[in-house]
């Protein structure tokens, strides 16, 4: 599809006397307004621009063109004197703009066929916008470069729709008009699978474009217009043409101002469609009565497999209406309701609708959700149940050392989950104690999240002594725990004997170069799993870069690949003398240590 351009007739200034005003009403009043065409230069024609557009308004009233510009002249010169024009310079353009009208005048009454403006006409032609997304304007002489270049881009982004399997064409920002014009390479097209439109200033108007594209398309599995304004009238347009889509099974809507229309609309489609395996809705506006109508539709659907609703407004009644729906699906495998304020009472509801789901559930995000020990001790019951849950978030709730323990003896008796966030609970060393038992008999469990929680020096050494010998944890998180160059010690001395971590976070926690220096010794003899180390915002300062630096040029067969250490307090010699190791390593032994400073 081709580009537009809006040409503004009200952009010129108007000066009429009160007996001017009465012509322009005349038999086609339309011509009073006709703006200044591009044939003179644009010195000129700022010159003698208010002095045409009355010869228009005087073509109506008189058929003498010579005496209407006559008067026109003096009437202008009455209410705007130019007086930086010669009368010689001023007279000389008055005719020709008056022969103008007139042609114009009689060809307009001539029925002919309609063509688009040219690059030259719309460049030339004072108060043309051209617009390439919703609020995007731009100045009259830069139009005909604008327009080559935006139709340069689009034929690029075109051929890229037509050459690679997965395109990225987020944040262009080419707007409705752009979606149109590519929106034509994806009919037919048998070569991409993934595209991504997000964050381009797409409307509801825009969504039109996809009307027999994506129905004629059997290769698109994945289609992402996350961060566009289309609100629910825009899904509502999408969901009519879905219903009759055969290929994609990835549909991303996250922050398209989604509300409980819409997602009725989804809801409607998900009873028709049985390609969608992958559903994201996350940061809308869908409250209760979007949650039932799409907790309606999975009694109904049997291929979707996830959905995601973060940071919405389900509550606990949208968690007591998924909690029904889960009862009888069988398909769905993972459920994110991350950030919808469920409470106590919601997920206690939820977690019943779970232990009676008939399908095999495997991922749980029910983070930031405003539980307490009370809502910990639901998910508890829940876990001990699970034979199929890989992982579980309880992120940024507020379980405390109460909830902790009762899902570490929950723990006691599942042998599934994988990967467990309990970061941001305000859990102290009692809970993470608790937890730390449960890792001595459960080697399932390979990433532990506890950041954000004020474990203390105490906390990190009940979890060291059991790391030291038992479990399988190979990614542990203990960013913001506050454990202190005391902690960071036994940290380190976990690190001499341990042989699964390979991944370690310690940000935030104060080590100092105490902290450190009791790493770098480690280091010097570590094994060959930890491979990652995050020691940013430590106030490390030289003492501690040369500890580490030192530690890293010594063990010949050390891991560690990525090591973090920006944020400190550093200078030019701590940052030297990590950069001169890096090279050391690297010399020695042809391995690459990423260092961020």
């Amino acid at each position: 599809m081709g580009f537009t351009s809006t040409l503004s007739l009200y952009s010129h200034p108007q000066v009429l006397l009160h007996s001017q005003r009465r012509q322009c009403f005349g038999p086609y009043p339309q011509f009073a307004y006709l703006p200044l065409p591009s044939l003179y230069t644009a010195r000129k024609r700022r010159r003698c621009r208010i002095l045409v557009v009355r010869a228009a308004s005087s073509v109506h009233g008189t058929p003498s063109r010579s005496s209407g510009s006559r008067r026109v002249y003096r009437q202008s010169q009455a209410a705007s004197p130019l007086s930086s024009a010669p009368v010689k310079q001023i007279a000389s353009f008055v005719v020709p703009a008056g022969v103008f009208v007139a042609v114009t005048f009689e060809k307009l009454l001539a029925p002919k066929q309609s063509k688009p403006l040219t690059v030259e006409s719309q460049s030339a032609s004072r108060g043309m916008k051209w617009s390439i997304a919703p609020g995007t304007n731009l100045l009259s002489k830069l139009g005909a470069k604008i327009e080559r270049e935006s139709k340069q881009k689009l034929n690029e982004f075109a051929r890229e729709l037509k050459a690679f399997p997965s395109i990225d064409m987020s944040g262009r920002n080419f707007g409705d008009e752009g979606l149109f014009f590519l929106a034509e390479s994806l009919a037919f097209n048998q070569i991409v699978e993934e595209v991504s439109f997000a964050a381009n200033g797409i409307t509801a108007a825009g969504l039109k474009a996809f009307d027999g594209v994506l129905q004629s398309n059997f290769t698109l599995k994945t289609l992402d217009l996350s961060g566009n304004p289309v609100g629910d009238e825009g899904v509502k347009c999408l969901c009519d043409i879905l219903v009759g889509n055969s290929s994609i099974e990835k549909l991303q809507l996250n922050s398209t101002d989604l509300g409980d229309e819409g997602a009725k609309a989804i809801a409607e489609m998900l009873k028709k469609n049985s390609t969608l395996r992958v559903l994201e809705l996350n940061n809308n506006m869908i409250e209760y009565s979007g949650f039932t109508s799409l907790a309606g539709a999975l009694l109904e659907n049997n291929s979707i497999r996830n959905i995601h609703l973060n940071g919405n407004y389900g509550g606990a009644l949208g968690a007591n209406a998924f909690a029904k729906a889960l009862e009888s699906n069988k398909s769905l495998r993972e459920l994110h309701l991350h950030g919808n304020s469920i409470g106590d009472e919601g997920i206690r509801a939820l977690m019943s609708g779970l232990s009676s789901h008939k399908g095999k559930l495997t991922l749980l995000d029910i983070g930031n959700n405003s539980l307490s020990a009370k809502g910990a001790f639901h998910v508890a019951e829940y876990i001990r149940k699970s034979r199929s849950l890989l992982w579980l978030n309880l992120y940024m709730n507020d379980i405390g050392d109460e909830g902790a323990e009762k899902i570490a003896d929950a723990l006691k008796e599942n042998r599934s989950i994988t990967t467990l966030d309990l970061g941001g609970n305000n859990i102290h060393a009692a809970g993470v104690s608790a937890v730390a038992q449960v890792l001595k008999d459960n080697s399932v469990i390979t990433t532990l999240e506890l950041s954000y929680n004020p474990i203390g020096s105490d906390g990190a050494k009940a979890l060291a002594e059991v790391l030291k010998f038992h479990g399988n944890v190979k990614t542990l998180k203990l960013g913001w725990c506050q454990i202190g160059a005391k902690g960071a010690e036994f940290i380190a001395d976990t690190l001499k004997y341990n042989t699964t971590i390979s991944v370690l976070d310690l940000r935030a926690n104060g080590l100092r170069d105490e902290g450190a220096a009791c790493l770098a010794r480690s280091l010097k003899v570590v094994n060959e799993a930890l491979t990652s180390i995050d020691l940013g915002f430590n106030e490390i300062r030289d003492d501690g870069a040369f500890a580490i630096a030192q530690a890293l040029k010594s063990n010949d067969d050390i891991a560690v690949t990525s090591l973090n250490i920006a944020s400190n307090f550093l200078t030019k010699f701590g940052q030297s003398a990590l950069a001169d190791a890096r090279d050391h390593v690297y010399e020695m032994t042809e391995k690459e240590i990423n260092i961020f400073l």
